[in-house]
């Protein structure tokens, strides 16, 4: 109770030092849904093409992005430059074969793998260990009597299944059948598959090349070519594993396996654009939102006009509303990045790489705001007022000052359900973890991430502008811009009081 009282107090005294900055009621009008709409269909219009990252649509809602920064007199966030240039990598298919004693295989047809999770080599074989489900525990070890070092070895797949299925197993699956491969020393694995997937051109886009361990190759194989290895056996040695009996054996067969690829090397960016303060233009307040979303498949474009061009648009909205402010002589006291950043849908890429290379001191950053997904209503709302709420999340975890000065901006300015649904450490959803504040908040920089909850869009090419509700995302803007006006004119930076967990 004695908390509430000191920081109902506090609060216009708190208040008193930004309005001698100016009053941000003024600057909130430059904030408008007529603003917001073309924006917001420009990033998510067919011309962006889903702003995939390291694509070209990604690129031009990049510039996009980077021209209003310019034109609302930003200067560059990042040494000189607007974008933070980060590098991206995919690797590309040349050859792979795959024969069993001289007899070439298809790919696609009788063997499969993951691009990605290989890497080039060849390989020839004149024995292959058959250790039935390869299963390896403290219950069961196929592996048991037998020496698999520097082997090839092969396994019947999780998805085949029998009257004693390993599958319903706790902790069963591809990764532990090639853990124990590699755990016995297996030098290449074979998985036999009821089905064969279509084999890929290339694979999936990855920033990191190093790993401190490198997996052993592994190919997905039919049965067909599995029964070419072991023979007239291969159909009761199935039945004895699907039996749940151990059938470990070693066939003599010339088996050679090729992969090779080759890694090209793209890029992404993030977005920055910087607003100066300032007496306090050494301490930063950091606003963001990620622009990138899923692209293009064929003629499909996943548009992600709520995830995240609605984030994307508000950062711009805010933006526009600041510089306003410091061009007529109210400025804030401490500087404003203004951050737009790309990988998001792909691991949180683009704002790990700004955490690892800050181009500001992390320790002098006093909060980031994030913005990711502001534009709909929640569905599974079933409480409250769902035209006028936001979920909050984080604004608890790392500073006992966030909270309360968050909740009093709202009730003053802006009197939306502040809804901290998904605030919870036990959200199943993990929403917490699944957005770029994330990668502030594990370097200790205190975090707010606003967020209207998911849809029957969500991921979906179906997320689009004509969806989004442009008065209630304005009113979860305004609630940003109040808060980041207070974080940037406040005489003090944030505590940071509350360890990081």
């Amino acid at each position: 109770m004695r908390r509430l009282v000191i920081i109902i107090f506090l609060f216009p005294a708190l208040a008193t030092v930004a309005q001698k900055k100016g009053n941000p009621k003024i600057y909130s009008k430059l904030i408008t849904t007529a603003d917001m709409k073309a924006n917001l269909h420009t990033l998510a219009g067919d011309e962006m093409e889903g702003r995939e990252t390291a694509t070209e649509g990604q690129r031009k809602a990049a510039n996009f992005i980077e021209n209003k920064f310019r034109s609302f007199g930003l200067l560059p966030g990042n040494n000189g430059s607007y974008q933070m240039q980060y590098p991206v990598y995919i690797d590309t298919l040349v050859n792979a074969s795959v024969t069993v004693n001289e007899s070439p295989f298809e790919a696609g047809k009788d063997f499969s793998f993951s691009i990605g999770a290989s890497h080039t080599a060849s390989y020839d074989f004149s024995q292959v260990l058959f250790p039935g489900f390869g299963i390896s525990d403290s219950a069961r070890d196929d592996y048991k009597g037998v020496d698999a070092r520097g082997k090839l070895v092969m396994v019947l797949s999780p998805n085949i299944s029998g009257n004693i299925s390993p599958k319903a197993r706790r902790s069963f699956n591809f990764y532990t059948q090639q853990q124990a491969a590699m755990d016995h020393g297996a030098a290449a694995l074979l998985v036999v598959e009821p089905e064969i997937a279509e084999m890929p051109g290339k694979g999936n886009m990855y920033v990191n090349i190093y790993h401190k361990v490198m997996r052993i190759n592994t190919f997905f194989v039919s049965e067909k070519l599995a029964a070419a290895i072991v023979g007239d056996e291969y159909a009761a040695k199935k039945a004895e594993a699907l039996q749940g009996e151990t059938v470990t054996k070693q066939y003599e067969a010339n088996v050679a396996l090729a992969v090779d690829k080759k890694r090209l090397a793209l890029h992404s960016s993030n977005v920055l654009g910087l607003l100066e303060g300032t007496d306090l233009k050494d301490e930063y307040v950091i606003l963001s939102a990620h622009y990138d979303h899923l692209g293009r498949r064929g003629n499909t474009i996943w548009y992600g006009a709520d995830d995240d061009a609605s984030g994307t648009t508000s950062i711009l909205e805010l933006a526009k509303a600041f510089s306003k402010a410091k061009a007529e002589g109210r400025g804030p006291r401490r500087s404003i990045l203004f951050m737009t950043v790309s990988g998001e849908e792909k691991g949180l890429w683009g704002s790990d790489y700004y955490g690892s290379h800050p181009v500001y001191p992390l320790d002098k950053t006093t909060v980031d705001l994030n913005i990711d997904m502001v534009g709909r209503i929640d569905p599974s709302r079933k409480y409250g007022d769902s035209t006028n709420y936001i979920y909050v999340i984080g604004d608890d975890k790392l500073s006992s000052d966030l909270k309360p000065i968050s909740e009093a901006i709202n009730k003053k300015n802006t009197k939306l359900e502040l809804d901290y649904k998904y605030n919870d450490p036990k959200d199943p959803e993990r929403i917490y973890y699944r957005s770029d504040h994330y990668n502030f908040a594990k370097h200790g920089v205190p975090v707010i991430f606003y967020f209207s909850g998911l849809h029957a869009d969500y991921h979906m090419p179906t997320d689009t502008p004509d969806k989004i509700n442009y008065d209630l995302m304005k009113k979860r803007i305004l609630l940003v811009f109040y808060t980041a006006w207070e974080m940037a004119n406040r005489a003090g930076m944030l505590k940071r009081d509350i360890p990081l967990n």
